[in-house]
């Protein structure tokens, strides 16, 4: 296997394919370790991409999300034009944390090393992490431009020859709230890049790689391969679709026109509604993300990512819109809006696979804190929950699953450590879930108190909360999210106070429901019921079934 123009065998592809996702793995194990916030080492918001010579992606921890993966090639390209990979040398590493060149916010750093073997380049490998602070108006929605959001750094070198810049790291330790966490989550994706180039040397020595061009030729035809094919078997056609969002004033449309014609899509979101003053528009590289992971979950959701998977996918939005948002736009929490992306382009592409549609998610959430804990350390950092899952034709929706970034949920007893606030209570959230034959995942109850001692800035970061998820097949919505302030009902967006004793509490939108109620199951109702997903007035109300508890009966009324 020394030449690289010959293609390994598909039975030694997959056995090199698996090795190569391993050590990305490892080095997401790496990264894990190093880290020093609460948001990567339990809310896993992170991922590690390993990219050949030419900058194709070729393999990714399996912890990895959405927006980083998909934006992983396009960062990357950025990087070598500023530092083509005749002006790099072993020991060097890049990042960059402008959104227009990473992920789409400030808070996303982009970290790369280039990995030499016998004096030339053979690979890259990129980590990207959510950093716990960048300075600036904090995690939110009130910034009106870029300049107000933080730190923003272009491409520049974290690392010259194995040196780390000190003026860049005295630049993070300057300006952000929690200096020791930024830095030392920096260093850590420096580490997992290390790991990451090591392990593949190794590899490469295991089996006598002299570069990885045919490998990487050989995922990427695979994988491109399978998704044309499975493109293939869908109805060609138009595929339009309009969804109406949060915006910050107004609601907002997110449109789309997916275009299937023989073994490619194309997409296009005109119609679009354009950008705001606040920091929920969203530069296309995310836009791009979550519509190629839209895509492969329709089409192909089983093979691993690579830049073969991507191929067959082609993306446009107008500039200006709050889909292709140009600079100096606020872009913070671009999420909330790139989010329903994915539920804009499964609806649109519903007709075309209908037995592959999910109904609507009750989706991520997340509530940005920033004050100090009971020692009076300072504290910035997110809280991470979940609404529930859409109902398919296949099934119920999961209860409180994350979705589309598969972020984790930060345990408890770490949550109150660091913040002293305390989680008083958490519960599944009865007749949240939608409706339907198959019912949709519930959301959940949350209520957290502030035993800091301290008060707390709060950003509430609200969607879900005007436009719930919606039903497929004649199926019912979700509830809406809610967020209360010492039972006070608050706006779904904007800054608040959270003063000691103060009690904060988080209704998760339910998901949405798949096919008419009517033909739900007595006995599903009434396992429902019995379980505490839907009460007896709910399963009375939108199942028309009347639910006997004490005798075990459920009937149609």
């Amino acid at each position: 296997m020394r030449d690289h123009a010959e293609i390994p065998d598909p039975v030694a592809l997959g056995i090199l394919w698996d090795r190569l996702i391993s050590i990305t793995d490892e080095a997401v194990s790496a990264l894990l370790r190093a880290s020093f916030s609460t948001v990567v080492t339990d809310g896993y918001d992170l991922s590690v991409i390993l990219l050949d010579v030419e900058g194709n992606a070729i393999a990714q921890g399996t912890q990895s999300i959405p927006s980083f993966t998909g934006s992983a090639p396009a960062t990357l390209r950025h990087m070598l034009r500023r530092f083509p990979p005749e002006r790099l040398a072993p020991g060097d590493v890049l990042c960059t944390n402008d959104p227009w060149l990473g992920t789409g916010h400030l808070y996303d750093i982009s970290v790369m090393r280039p990995i030499f073997r016998r004096g030339r380049i053979v690979a890259y490998s990129m980590s990207i992490t959510h950093l716990p602070d960048v300075g600036g108006f904090g995690y939110g929605t009130g910034a009106t431009e870029i300049y107000q959001e933080g730190l923003r750094l272009p491409v520049v070198k974290l690392v010259d020859a194995g040196r780390p810049s000190e003026l860049l790291l005295d630049l993070f330790r300057a300006n952000t709230r929690v200096p020791e966490q930024v830095v030392g989550d920096v260093l850590s994706n420096v580490t997992c890049n290390q790991v990451c180039g090591r392990q593949l040397l190794e590899f490469m020595d295991d089996y006598g790689l002299d570069d990885l061009r045919a490998l990487s030729l050989g995922i990427r035809a695979a994988s491109e391969r399978a998704v044309r094919d499975r493109i293939r078997a869908l109805q060609p056609g138009r595929y339009a679709e309009t969804l109406q969002v949060e915006g910050i004033d107004d609601p907002i449309t997110l449109a789309c026109a997916a275009t299937v014609a023989e073994d490619r899509i194309a997409v296009d979101f005109s119609g679009t509604s354009g950008c705001v003053a606040g920091g929920i528009n969203v530069p296309f590289t995310f836009t791009m993300s979550y519509a190629l992971y839209a895509l492969k979950c329709l089409i192909e959701p089983a093979i691993p990512n690579n830049s073969g998977a991507t191929a067959p996918f082609a993306f446009t939005a107008p500039e200006g819109c709050i889909l292709n948002a140009l600079p100096p736009s606020a872009t913070a929490i671009r999420n909330v809006v790139g989010w329903l992306v994915v539920p804009l382009l499964f609806r649109a592409l519903a007709p075309a696979r209908p037995m592959w549609i999910q109904a609507d998610s009750g989706m991520n959430s997340a509530l940005s804190f920033r004050g100090r804990n009971r020692s009076g350390r300072t504290v910035t950092t997110l809280y991470l929950s979940s609404g529930g899952l859409g109902a398919s034709d296949v099934g119920d929706g999961a209860p409180t699953r994350s979705t589309p970034a598969n972020v984790a949920t930060i345990p408890i007893e770490v949550w109150e450590a660091l913040t002293g606030v305390t989680v008083e209570g958490k519960r599944l959230l009865t007749d949240s879930g939608g409706p339907g034959k198959c019912r949709g995942g519930l959301g959940q109850d949350i209520t957290l108190r502030n035993d800091s001692t301290h008060p707390y800035v709060l950003d509430v970061l609200g969607f879900r909360t005007d436009f719930p998820a919606r039903g497929l097949a004649d199926g019912q919505p979700g509830r809406l999210r809610e967020t209360h302030i010492n039972g006070r009902l608050i706006p779904p967006k904007g800054r608040h106070i959270l003063e000691p004793g103060d009690r904060l509490r988080r209704l998760e939108a339910g998901g949405g429901g798949f096919g008419e109620a009517a033909e739900r199951p007595l006995e599903a109702v009434l396992a429902d019921v019995r379980q505490g997903y839907v009460s007896v007035a709910g399963a009375r109300r939108d199942y028309s079934v009347e639910v006997d508890l004490a005798s075990g009966t459920a009937r149609r009324s």
